[in-house]
């Protein structure tokens, strides 16, 4: 990730779920499913991971005779590192506000 900034609250469970299987292909109905992420948060989060080159993405063929392929999701290695790092990074306290006298 390019930046600095702390991820979202919903990218960082979004994580947390792709590192339970880090190099299992997984599609966004699933992940949705387990993170409880709507779609409008779930797909264009999984297109910005991709993007910044955490995820990689791809159209594998339907396990169903006559269904289209589906679009799915793995973490890269430099993904799962990133991953791993907020896992493992407290989370912010809120704002610090002056003692009252």
């Amino acid at each position: 990730m390019s930046s600095q900034r702390r991820p979202s609250p919903q990218a960082i469970q979004l994580l947390a779920a792709f590192l339970v299987e880090a190099r299992t292909w997984r599609y966004g109905y699933d992940l949705s499913k387990e993170t409880g992420l709507g779609a409008g948060t779930l797909y264009p989060l999984l297109d910005r991971l991709a993007k910044q080159g955490l995820l990689e993405s791809e159209w594998l063929p339907s396990e169903l005779e006559g269904r289209p392929p589906r679009h799915a999701y793995r973490l890269t290695r430099s993904g799962a590192t990133f991953a791993q790092s907020w896992q493992e990074a407290p989370a912010p306290r809120g704002k610090l506000r002056p003692a009252r006298s």
